[in-house]
C-alpha cells in the first residue's frame, strides 16, 4: 500500500517547518527519477531537517526534490516502513541492507 498523502512537497528547510509534524511516523525522500529512502522516526519533522543539512551522504548526493510523510503510532511504525521500502525499493535503503548483509556475514 503506497503512503497515504503522495503528493510530494519540495524537500527544503521552510517547507518541512510548514507541513511536516514534530510527529511518528514513516517518510519518504524522492527525486523525479527514484526514491531516495524511506525512514521512520518519532519526530518526522527533526529526520527531515537533519536530511536537509546532510551534505556529502548517499542521500544527498541523489538530488532529492521532495518527501512525503504519514503519521502512524511509533507501535506499527518499523512495520509500515518495511512495507514500505518493499513496495518503492528505494536507492538507500538498499545500500543499507546490502550493507547490513555483508557485515553480518562478516561477523560470522
Amino acid at each position: 500500500m503506497p503512503f497515504k498523502e503522495f503528493i510530494p512537497r519540495p524537500l527544503n528547510p521552510s517547507t518541512v517547518n510548514t507541513y511536516a509534524p514534530s510527529a511518528s511516523g514513516v517518510y519518504g525522500i524522492s527525486n523525479a527519477r527514484e526514491w531516495i529512502f524511506v525512514g521512520a522516526s518519532d519526530d518526522i519533522k527533526g529526520a527531515l531537517l537533519a536530511h536537509v543539512e546532510e551534505s556529502g551522504t548517499s542521500l544527498m548526493k541523489r538530488e532529492p526534490t521532495g518527501f512525503v510523510f504519514e503519521v502512524c503510532a511509533r507501535l506499527g511504525r518499523t512495520a509500515r516502513q518495511d512495507r514500505l521500502i518493499q513496495e518503492y525499493e528505494p536507492i538507500c535503503n538498499r545500500s543499507l541492507r546490502h550493507t547490513r548483509t555483508r557485515n553480518s556475514s562478516a561477523a560470522r
